[in-house]
This record gives C-alpha cells, structure tokens and sequence, in this order.
C-alpha cells in the first residue's frame, strides 16, 4: 500500500440503497450539492467511490451503488435511463444483470459504474422483460439480451 493510498481520508458521506445522500448521518438535500459530487466522483481500481476535486480526494461511503436509475422510457431504439445524477442516457442492454434480492442492475457513464433501478424504474421496464425457460430477457431492436444473474 503506497503512502497516498494509506492516507486518502473518508470524506463521510454516505449513499444509502434507496438512492439518498448523507454527510455525518444528515441528509443532503441541495440537489446542485448531490450533482457537484456526481460530477467528481469516480470508482477506483479497488472498486472505491472517490471525490476528487482541486488534487483533493476522500472515500466516499456507498451502501450498493452510487448511481440509480429512477425512471426509463421506451424509445424507438431501446430504452433512455433518468439518472440520479439529472442525465440521461441510452441503455446498454448487454449490461443488464440481476443482483441480490432480484434487484436490476446496468452499467452507465460507458460502463464505468454500475447504476442499481429504483423500484418506480424496475416497473418500466419489467414490461418488457420476457421470461423463456426459467431466464429472463429483453428485446432491443430485434435482438435478444438475457440478464445475466
């Protein structure tokens, strides 16, 4: 372990399950808050969420994920995702995969970190998931993309 490595601090904010921000057990409602952290933070090769801002950069505290899908509609081409950080984007469907307790799972920002779907979402797009012999899957454009477990 390289000295940086050791000394990078907590920066004591946590990001529960359900999506909500907190800084020393108090939630963080400023939502152009939440969004500067979006935009700074990064996962490491550890699979750590860092803030890294000004050649500062802490550990930040993540329940599951950092970023959630809330809300998915049905495009011509597939399906565009509402992120919790207030951007959208399209689905890849080859990143879908089902984690613990059957929750859905993506990747976004070009598969960099994994975004978890907020129940409201999940119902979306379970509309069009399809089930063939006890595996799930969906249609993009004509082509099957099973959800890996």
């Amino acid at each position: 372990m390289s000295n940086n490595e050791k000394e990078l601090p907590p920066c004591e904010i946590l990001i529960k399950a359900d999506g909500k921000w907190y800084h020393k057990g108090a939630e963080i409602i400023r939502k152009d808050i939440i969004k500067f952290f979006y935009e700074h933070l990064e996962l490491d090769e550890k699979g750590r969420y860092i803030i890294s801002w000004r050649n500062e950069r802490c550990i930040v505290d993540v329940e599951d994920t950092a970023f959630f899908v809330q809300r998915v509609d049905k495009t011509e081409d597939g399906f565009l995702l509402y992120l919790s950080d207030e951007t959208q984007e399209k689905l890849d469907p080859e990143t879908l995969y089902i984690g613990k307790e059957n929750v859905l799972y993506c990747k976004v920002k070009g598969g960099k970190f994994p975004a978890r779907f907020l129940r409201p979402a999940y119902y979306q797009i379970a509309d069009y998931i399809e089930e063939e012999n006890g595996n799930y899957f969906i249609i993009v454009n004509g082509k099957k993309y099973y959800l890996k477990k």
